[in-house]
This record gives C-alpha cells, sequence and structure tokens, in this order.
C-alpha cells in the first residue's frame, strides 16, 4: 500500500477532480486537471484534505482556504487571476454565492467518501 502521503494526494486529486467536474457543469472552465493544475493549486487541495480528515466544516475548510491564500499574497477579484493573485471568493463563507459553497461540500463529501478506502481513517 502506498505511504500516507500518497494516499493524502490521491485523495486531494479525487476531491479536486470532484469540483472540476462541478464547474464544468456550472459553466465555469477555470479548474484545470490534476495533472495540469499549478502546485499552488495542488497543494491547497492536499491542505484541504488535511482539514476534512481533521473533521473540518465547509464553513471552517473555506476560512482555511481563505488564510492559506492570505498567507500566499493572494486579495479578493472580480476575475480569478493566478498571476495577479485575484480571486472572486475571497470572501467569507457567508457571502459565497450558493454554487460556490457547494465546491465546499462537493470537496468534504469526497474526501469522507474515499477516506476509508484509502486507509485515512484517524
Amino acid at each position: 500500500m502506498m505511504n500516507r502521503e500518497k494516499r493524502i494526494e490521491a485523495c486531494a486529486r479525487a476531491a479536486h477532480e470532484a469540483n472540476r467536474a462541478y464547474c464544468i457543469a456550472i459553466e465555469d472552465t477555470s479548474q484545470l486537471s490534476w495533472e495540469q493544475a499549478p502546485e499552488w493549486q495542488r497543494s491547497s487541495a492536499i491542505l484541504g484534505v488535511e482539514g476534512a480528515l481533521a473533521g473540518d466544516s465547509p464553513e471552517l475548510s473555506h476560512a482555511c482556504w481563505l488564510d492559506e491564500k492570505k498567507k500566499t499574497g493572494w486579495r479578493y477579484g472580480v476575475v480569478k487571476d493566478p498571476v495577479a493573485k485575484t480571486h472572486p471568493c475571497f470572501v467569507p463563507y457567508a457571502d459565497l454565492p450558493p454554487e460556490q459553497q457547494r465546491k465546499d461540500d462537493i470537496f468534504l463529501a469526497v474526501v469522507g467518501a474515499v477516506r476509508s478506502a484509502l486507509g485515512l481513517v484517524e
């Protein structure tokens, strides 16, 4: 069996791809596949998995995402722009549109669904 780090990465990949599929369904084509995603995005997904495994709620998951983004120089912007480090979801969870809140729900649900299969039960 693969080591814990590889299992967490596999879980992050699954959650990322589920979110990417959801984004495509809501006509947001800004998400790249896991293989094409920049390192900062893959690292963010891995941090999200670690939070989910610790029991983060969707609200806490988003707050952790915001904190991580702040630490790396991101800020609010109408358009997601990795070069300028702007993102329209750079707001508190309660201020996110419902379709964006669902992304946190989907991410956590996927982590919950695959954690046992990957042997990540705490």
